[in-house]
Parts: structure tokens; C-alpha cells; sequence
């Protein structure tokens, strides 16, 4: 069975429409896209191929199958392997928020649903929740629902196909909210569902949530010690013992 990947592709704005026309024409249904600015040293970026100019960031979910196919294609018809093209990679994700979500995310990839991947010793994942612009309120009141703590908005500009708008009468192809929360991998099932049920594509956020694994922290102490609510849950345990 395959394996789904968050694919981040980097290159200069004037390159974007043959990305997303290459990611198109491989079925990727859901692509959204946020401004970005090379920040590294000037021989850095040549080595890269990402000189000092305005980039666009494409995210999107793609198979494994998908990824070898995008890459060969990247590297034989965009030639991404030369300075100043860009770069593009995966990462593994460890789950999504729901079947019609992972039907939509995957439309027109060939995708067998595998048992949820799970890194061992992984304490925290990054929750990606993709909603319709202004209401990321919504999406974090729910989280914060489930316990979750705070999060991070950034904006983005979606591109979706039209089968995967089909499939579900909601497009990405309009202003998004891209809303990121990193939250412990015990806690990370009771925050997703809370944000499906008060948030999800029923809702008007119409959001989509998946989750990437989390190999190392930093700034995240609190987030290992116990709430006051658990504290007293724990309390009431003891005593009825």
C-alpha cells in the first residue's frame, strides 16, 4: 500500500504556473500557494538555485506513486536540478482528519488506504488545518476545545481540480487559511476530531486537517506539563482509590 507525503515545492514567482500545471496534470487536486523571500547568504541561495527573488510556496498531498512521477518530470521538463529553477521534497504524513478529507486531498491519485503511521518515540505532531479564509478563529476555539494551545495562521491562495471540487461542492481555488498547531501525539486524535465536528467541511471554515510527524522540539516545555484539569483528574482517581 502506498504512503501520503506533504510536497513543498520552492521556486520564483514567475515559475509557479508551470509547477502548478505539471502537479495538475498528475491528478494533485489540492495545491495552495503563499508568497515567500529567499533570506540565505547569496552563495548559499546559487547553490540552491533560489536566487534573491520573490518565491512562491506550493503545498499539496501526494502518493508516493506520485512523488516518483512528479520528480522525474521535475527534473526532466523544468529541469529543477539547474540553479534558479527551485526545490521541491515530501514529507511523510502520519494521518487525516476524516475519509472525505483523505478522498479529496488524494482525488485522481491511485491510493489504497494504509493502516496510520505512527514514527516510534515521535512525542509531538504538527497539526495542518486548510480553512476558508477568516475563520481560523473557528478552527482554534475548537482545538482549544480538545485542549490544544495556540497556533499559527499564515495566508494562502489555493488551486484545486475540478474533479476534487466535484467530489465534495468545495473548492480550494480561493483565499485560504493555512493554520498550524503543534500538539502532543497522545493529545493529537481527541484535537483533530474536535476540529472535524465544530469545524470541519460540514462547517463554514470547510476545513481540512492532516497531521506530519515531529522528530524534535524546542520552546514546547509547557506543553509537557500537566493542565489543571488533569491534575485534578488525577486527583479525583486517588482519592476514590
Amino acid at each position: 500500500m502506498d504512503k501520503l507525503y506533504m510536497m513543498v515545492a520552492i521556486a520564483n514567482r514567475t515559475a509557479a504556473p508551470r509547477f502548478r500545471k505539471l502537479f495538475t496534470d498528475h491528478n494533485v487536486s489540492a495545491i495552495l500557494g503563499t508568497l515567500g523571500a529567499g533570506t540565505a547568504a547569496s552563495e548559499t541561495l546559487y547553490y540552491l538555485g533560489l536566487e534573491k527573488t520573490e518565491k512562491i510556496v506550493l503545498f499539496s498531498i501526494v502518493t508516493g506513486e506520485t512523488w516518483r512521477d512528479i520528480r522525474r518530470e521535475l527534473q526532466l521538463q523544468l529541469n529543477i536540478d539547474f540553479p534558479g529553477v527551485g526545490i521541491a521534497f515530501t514529507i511523510p504524513l502520519s494521518s487525516v482528519g476524516g475519509k472525505k478529507a483523505l478522498n479529496y486531498l488524494t482525488a485522481g491519485q491511485n491510493f489504497s488506504v494504509a493502516e496510520e503511521s505512527v514514527m516510534k518515540e515521535t512525542k509531538h505532531e504538527l497539526l495542518i488545518v486548510i480553512a476558508n479564509q477568516g475563520y481560523s478563529n473557528l478552527v482554534m476555539d475548537a482545538a482549544r476545545k480538545a485542549k490544544a494551545g495556540g497556533g499559527t495562521v499564515l495566508h494562502a491562495k489555493g488551486n484545486g481540480s475540478v474533479g476534487a471540487q466535484q467530489f465534495l461542492g468545495v473548492t480550494l481555488a480561493e483565499e485560504k487559511d493555512l493554520i498550524l498547531i503543534v500538539v502532543r501525539t497522545e493529545m493529537k486524535n481527541q484535537i483533530m476530531r474536535s476540529i472535524m465536528e465544530n469545524a470541519g467541511l460540514e462547517s463554514k471554515a470547510h476545513s481540512v486537517i492532516f497531521s506530519l510527524p515531529v522528530t524534535a522540539t524546542a520552546g514546547l516545555r509547557l506543553m509537557e506539563l500537566p493542565t489543571e484539569d488533569s491534575v485534578e483528574d488525577s486527583t479525583s482517581e486517588n482519592v476514590e482509590d
